[in-house]
């Protein structure tokens, strides 16, 4: 196969306008920092309001990206197509059951967005409650959030996000009369959560930095300046979320940062009662609260637990010294998550970096994991709606193995498959090899790699690689079923994901070793898996494209720095290049609830070291490096557009090589294009890249090989 390479462009030259800052002694120079908006908070609720300069040079680099890309034009509308095909146009999720009702969501042949309905329980004619391909009608970007149905039935409170920007907006919709009522409440997180009268909700509201802050209590049918302040948190270093138990009886106040959290509990059947504390927040321990019967069930790393139990504590006295060993800590054994049901407690774990699904009978503690037999593989639990079942929900896919959602009886153990993902346009999983490598590091520890590839692929050293990875908030990357990289694949690549440190594939001592301090592990790991992948014969240097995004995106920058010639090309996703100025600027929305995540650089020497020593902006060097593709969102709240922006323009300025290319969505944020096929859109762009950085010829071949 051959394929188009990139074309030579005209790139556009940023001007230089140097700024300057010292900190801890040091001189920092930032010649791009006019690209970071003044009015960066207006711009986030109207992008119109951008700076005229701003938007110019961005338009000029979205230009000079199309035309780079200009020979990989037909290639990409093919790739669109191609994924478009592996996509179920009708898909639809298996219905869950709540009271007199089964609620589903689906969409419709050619729809971007889900259509949330619901029928009678045990079958009849179906309703649509909420149609998101008609709100999006005629708007550049919308996404839906918070959509959440009363105990009643009644009602339904739902958000949407028209510009990517993350303000939700939330309304109330009468289900028997099929209209929103007048109740419209700004600038929310989109977290709700109904009072068990069916009159009243709580939501979270975000302040002008865009921080989830407080918990209001809003009455249907009132306005919202009327709402009542259920919550404020005053520490601008962590952020406000809602939940309910799955009991109904209590609605869950949730405050943290990336290593402390704190709970309030708030009885769902009085919601004008204050919420009553759990525990106070102690920190680096995090708790997690479930309810049943006249105990919370606490999932926590404190005691010691580093890699978590689970502990019981009465309703009436929650607090640390009343808290109980129901599931002991065990050191390697990473418990993920729990679900508390009337009979039974489910808990998702992870050993060996793989997960497994345990269900403990609560009446004499009795427990049984739900066994799979595959190398690699994903799982996911699915909460539900009913509390009073012994029926749960789960997903299961692999690399190979598209999803199946299975419905399985926690005390006859019996396993009923509901659903298995179809491929419309076929998928033969005997044609495709999965497999799990480990790649040793200098410091004595071995990296799980997991390996796609087609069966026909040679593992001679020639194939092309697309080398993944995140490594950050102790995020673990499944081994999941991709319909997207199939397409890669069935094209003679190999695909990789590397489950480097900063995640918590291998317990949580390997979240606590790709952090802080101990930050550059994560890069280190990127590397020496890319090393391992040559040496072992799978693939060679100028046949691998690394991608990461948002902190992956660092990632890509920080490893571009560091081996730069093991590379054919770097596709990063709103990367978050600029740490230490970011880090630096309190009033940006994630820098105080980062802080215990990457240091604290402006009242931390130490930290500012470290930072300083990594960041991907701050260590552009006058060296080659390999043709770079980066993406933003223009109203993106997390990675903020201006640094991709600044790093491409000082990769331009200082570096040889290339071509740096930078995209920026001007109609979304930090997930780029909202409806299902526009993202795809934008995965057919990066996988012409990837095609053209490392089996483009010379020659413009026919892109429909």
């Amino acid at each position: 196969m051959t394929f188009p390479r990139l074309a030579p462009a005209s790139a556009p030259t940023c001007p230089a306008r140097d700024t300057s800052r010292t900190l801890h002694g040091r001189v920092i120079h930032d010649e791009y920092a006019w690209l970071r908006a003044e009015n960066w908070q207006e711009v986030m609720r109207d992008p119109a309001a951008l700076a005229a300069d701003i938007r110019a040079h961005l338009d000029a680099e979205n230009a000079h990206a199309a035309a780079a890309l200009t020979e990989t034009e037909a290639l990409q509308a093919l790739l669109f197509e191609e994924l478009k095909g592996r996509i179920e146009q009708d898909d639809s999720s298996v219905p869950a059951k709540d009271g007199a009702f089964a609620y589903a969501v689906r969409h419709v042949p050619g729809g971007q967005h889900p259509i949330h309905v619901r029928t009678p329980r045990d079958g009849g004619a179906e309703e649509i409650l909420l149609d998101g391909d008609a709100r999006a009608a005629g708007k550049a970007y919308f996404r839906l959030s918070g959509v959440a149905h009363s105990p009643d039935h009644r009602r339904l409170v739902w958000g949407a996000d028209e510009n990517g920007s993350e303000y939700f907006t939330l309304r109330v919709r009468d289900l028997a009369e099929g209209r929103d009522l007048d109740d419209v409440i700004e600038a929310t997180g989109g977290d709700v959560a109904w009072a068990a009268d069916g009159e009243h909700f709580f939501y979270v509201a975000v302040d002008d930095n865009h921080r989830p802050s407080k918990v209001f209590l809003h009455r249907v049918g009132t306005a919202a300046s009327a709402d009542v302040l259920v919550y404020e948190e005053a520490d601008p270093g962590f952020f406000v979320g809602l939940g309910k138990t799955l009991s109904g009886r209590f609605v869950l106040i949730a405050i943290h940062d990336h290593e402390t959290s704190e709970v309030r509990a708030i009885e769902a059947s009085d919601p004008s009662a204050p919420p009553r504390l759990v525990a106070p927040r102690v920190t680096a321990e995090e708790y997690d609260v479930e309810h049943v019967g006249d105990v919370f069930t606490i999932l926590t790393n404190g005691g010691g637990a580093e890699d978590f139990q689970i502990v019981t504590a009465p309703v009436e006295a929650p607090g640390r010294e009343n808290w109980r060993p129901l599931v002991a800590h065990a050191p390697g054994r990473l418990i993920l998550s729990q679900t508390a049901y009337r009979d039974h407690l489910v808990r998702l774990e992870r050993v060996e970096g793989l997960p497994r699904i345990v269900v403990r009978r609560l009446a004499d503690g009795a427990e049984h994991a739900i066994a799979f037999e595959e190398e690699a593989y994903s799982l996911g639990l699915s909460g539900g709606f009913e509390f009073a079942t012994t029926e749960i929900r789960f997903s299961y896919s692999s690399p190979t193995t598209p999803a199946r959602i299975y419905d399985y009886d926690m005390e006859s153990r019996a396993r009923t498959l509901r659903k298995e993902q179809r491929v419309p346009s076929g998928h033969d999983p005997a044609a495709y090899v999965a497999a799990r490598v480990f790649a040793p590091t200098a410091d004595g520890e071995t990296v799980p790699v997991t390996l796609l590839r087609a069966r026909a692929t040679p593992l001679d050293g020639t194939a092309p690689l697309l080398l993944y990875g995140y490594g950050a908030y102790g995020i673990s990357i499944p081994a999941a079923f991709s319909t997207t990289a199939l397409s890669l694949v069935d094209r003679g690549f190999v695909y990789a994901i590397a489950h480097i440190r900063g995640g918590k594939d291998k317990g949580f001592r390997w979240y606590a070793q790709g952090r802080r301090e101990a930050k550059t592990n994560t890069f280190d790991d990127f590397v020496a898996s890319a090393r391992h992948l040559i040496a072992t014969g799978v693939t060679r240097a100028d046949r691998i494209v690394a991608q990461g995004g948002s902190a992956g995106g660092m990632l890509m920058g920080a490893i571009a720095n560091r081996a730069p010639e093991l590379f054919a090309g770097i596709v990063a996703e709103v990367p978050f290049v600029d740490v230490l100025a970011t880090m630096c600027d309190p009033t940006l929305p994630l820098t105080p609830p980062e802080w215990p995540e990457w240091g604290n650089p402006i009242e931390d020497e130490a930290a500012f070291r470290t930072i300083l020593g990594y960041s991907p902006y701050d260590n552009v060097e006058a060296k080659a490096y390999p043709p770079i593709l980066a993406l933003a969102g223009l109203t993106d709240p997390r990675v903020t557009y201006w640094e991709p922006a600044k790093w491409i323009a000082r990769l331009r300025a200082r570096a040889s090589g290339g071509p740096f290319l930078l995209k920026t969505n001007m109609d979304a944020g930090h997930g780029g294009a909202a409806g299902r096929f526009d993202r795809l859109k934008e995965v057919a762009l990066i996988q012409a890249f990837a095609l053209a950085v490392t089996q483009g010829r010379a020659e413009t071949a026919d892109p429909t090989t």
